[in-house]
């Protein structure tokens, strides 16, 4: 889209989806990735931001809960990722990726999937990830699983003209 079509396009502010995931750890630095039933590759614990006000950090933790039942406590936001627009189906948007932290033994013998969504669960080292993640999902993981600091990406991949 050029920018004569954005600026010429509506009056309207703009409304941009946004999602928001969950980096979780077993004890030896393993990440949980999900097997879903509605696409190919495995992907992060989270999903979509209700349209009823819902911020990224509530969102992480309810489809967290609802896809796996592990209950978020706390969590480091680690990377907001902007997918830019594929065509006019697909709508482009924000990812927030927080880092959650270590899923104790515990917690992990209480994994429950929710069936309608998720088949199977995983923890993988980050290498194994890369193969099992889509292109979108493998680049911001890998480039925000050991980040220190909260990270701007574009498409996955950080801006270079944007510092951190």
């Amino acid at each position: 889209m050029s920018d004569e079509e954005r600026t010429i396009g509506s009056s309207e502010p703009p409304r941009v989806p946004a999602s928001a995931g969950a980096l979780l750890f077993d004890e030896r630095g393993r990440l949980l990735v999900l097997n879903p039933t509605y696409k190919r590759h495995w992907t992060i614990p989270g999903g979509q931001l209700e349209a009823n006000g819902e911020t990224p950090w509530e969102a992480c933790r309810r489809e967290t809960h609802e896809e796996c039942g592990i209950a978020l406590e706390r969590g480091r936001l680690v990377c907001v990722d902007f997918r830019p627009p594929k065509d006019r189906r697909r709508a482009g948007g924000l990812r927030f990726v927080f880092h959650c932290g270590v899923v104790g033994a515990e917690q992990r013998e209480r994994i429950s999937l929710q069936a309608s969504e998720i088949s199977d669960y995983r923890f993988v080292d980050l290498d194994e990830a890369a193969e099992l993640l889509s292109a979108p999902i493998r680049r911001r993981v890998l480039a925000c699983a050991r980040a220190d600091r909260c990270l701007y990406l574009e498409d996955g991949r950080p801006v270079v003209s944007v510092s951190g």
